[in-house]
């Protein structure tokens, strides 16, 4: 039996069990002192599962990840909606949630969170593109961020001249997470610190070279990797 990191939150208890014969590298038993910014937990894999789906449906992300050496604190991820491009105030937060104690080697977890609310999104931004975040935080310190482009699509019949029926009937709209394209961001933090003020390593989101396996963000050699 492979240990298991414990996934918390309240009414919800969820398992991140770790892979211990699909280590992504060697891993010695005894670890080097290793540099205070140095990332101790690498994002290896992220797959969009039941995708296209309805918009009522809950997201749900499939996340690999590597710890290199045992943690004191959880991790904290965290899935954001963002409801308008005009207007932060409108992002949602679907869901926050612990995973800890983390086993260090490769582990593995389902991130299922509720869909937006749709009655609080403006109603031109109900259909089109937006974006859904998924960030991962040590000490409430973001390390990583990972941004998918959504289309939300009316599948009902309409007239194209006068557009989709309002109200929308929310059953009739199809979400679809371009899970190919995903734009990652990383932050230099201080991992030993309990300071919970990061400096982060890209101010502006970069495009970084990704590969894709099964649909999601996968890591391709060191892209995903803190810049030294």
């Amino acid at each position: 039996q492979g240990n298991e990191a414990q996934h918390r939150k309240a009414k919800k208890q969820h398992r991140c069990v770790n892979l211990k014969n699909k280590s992504a590298r060697s891993l010695p038993t005894d670890l080097p002192p290793l540099s205070a910014t140095m990332a101790l937990v690498n994002v290896v894999n992220m797959v969009v599962l039941d995708n296209p789906t309805a918009f009522g449906n809950p997201f749900q992300f499939e996340i690999t990840f590597e710890c290199l050496q045992e943690l004191e604190d959880d991790l904290e991820w965290k899935v954001v909606y963002v409801g308008s491009a005009e207007d932060s105030k409108q992002d949602q937060v679907l869901d926050e949630i612990l995973v800890g104690p983390v086993p260090v080697g490769v582990n593995k977890f389902v991130l299922q969170s509720d869909p937006p609310d749709p009655k609080t999104i403006p109603s031109k931004d109900v259909l089109g593109v937006t974006v859904v975040l998924v960030t991962c935080s040590y000490r409430e310190k973001e390390f990583i961020r990972v941004g998918y482009y959504v289309n939300n699509e009316y599948s009902g019949e309409f007239d194209p001249e006068t557009g989709p029926p309002e109200p929308l009937d929310m059953s009739k709209v199809v979400r679809t997470i371009l899970a190919d394209k995903p734009r990652v961001t990383r932050f230099t933090i201080n991992w030993v610190s309990n300071d919970k003020e990061g400096d982060p390593q890209d101010v502006q989101p970069k495009d970084e070279s990704m590969a894709v396996e099964d649909g999601g963000a996968r890591q391709e050699g060191d892209a995903m990797a803190t810049d030294e």
